[in-house]
């Protein structure tokens, strides 16, 4: 079992670091492009405050969303909001997930997620943080990979390497970071090709925010990733 009690303390500074800083934007700022194709970072921020909804649902034993077609209406709904109530709504979802998660509880138990996926419960507040820190990223306002705390980047690559082992159609990837740690992604008993390169351009690969055009690559070619 991860370190729920430490994951959750790490949401709560990322959540403090994206709050402050989209405090510092001005009132045209949401209806500005983010780096996801098709959402404004108006999008953005409604999807990382119906998120920390949808995860307190999970923990909960609810299911995430009511449906899919109701998430993305929840988020096109909200998208042209105003700055302050997009940061108002922003904390106090986060609030609310943070004091559900204060509860006594058994994190060892089993949650379901959506499409049927399902996880520990000491697994969510990473998949909160993860959620907080590379949307702050998508919202292109200063916040890049580089920025990202090192723990964060390192643990994000080994659960996005282990989430690959288990797609057939990714071949085996030897991924050697620049510390000298080394790990596979993909599956097959032959490893199709090994990658390099800076931390923040292999999370960049793994997450499909950038095109791995600045990793090296030796024995063969980068393979393309399904999307998240």
């Amino acid at each position: 079992m991860n370190d729920h009690g430490r994951d959750l303390l790490s949401v709560r500074e990322a959540t403090e670091r994206l709050l402050n800083a989209t405090a510092k934007l001005d009132n045209a700022a949401p209806a500005g492009p983010s780096r996801l194709p098709g959402w404004s970072r108006g999008h953005v921020l409604t999807h990382l405050a119906r998120n920390a909804d949808a995860l307190a649902n999970a923990l909960s034993g609810r299911p995430m969303y009511p449906s899919p077609e109701a998430r993305d209406a929840a988020i096109a709904a909200g998208a042209d909001r105003d700055l302050e109530t997009q940061i108002t709504d922003l904390r106090e979802s986060a609030a609310r997930f943070w004091e559900l998660c204060q509860a006594p509880a058994d994190w060892s138990r089993t949650v379901e997620l959506r499409n049927g996926i399902t996880d520990t419960a000491s697994r969510i507040p990473f998949r909160r943080l993860f959620e907080v820190e590379l949307h702050h990223v998508d919202l292109d306002i200063g916040y890049e990979l580089e920025d990202l705390p090192a723990e964060f980047t390192q643990q994000e690559i080994g659960f996005l390497a282990a989430r690959f082992r288990r797609i057939g159609e990714v071949p085996r990837v030897l991924i050697r970071q620049e510390d000298g740690r080394t790990l596979t992604t993909g599956r097959g008993e032959e490893v199709a090709a090994t990658v390099t390169g800076p931390q923040a351009e292999l999370l960049g690969w793994l997450t499909g925010r950038r095109p791995g055009t600045a990793l090296t690559v030796s024995g063969g070619e980068l393979p393309a990733l399904p999307s998240l």
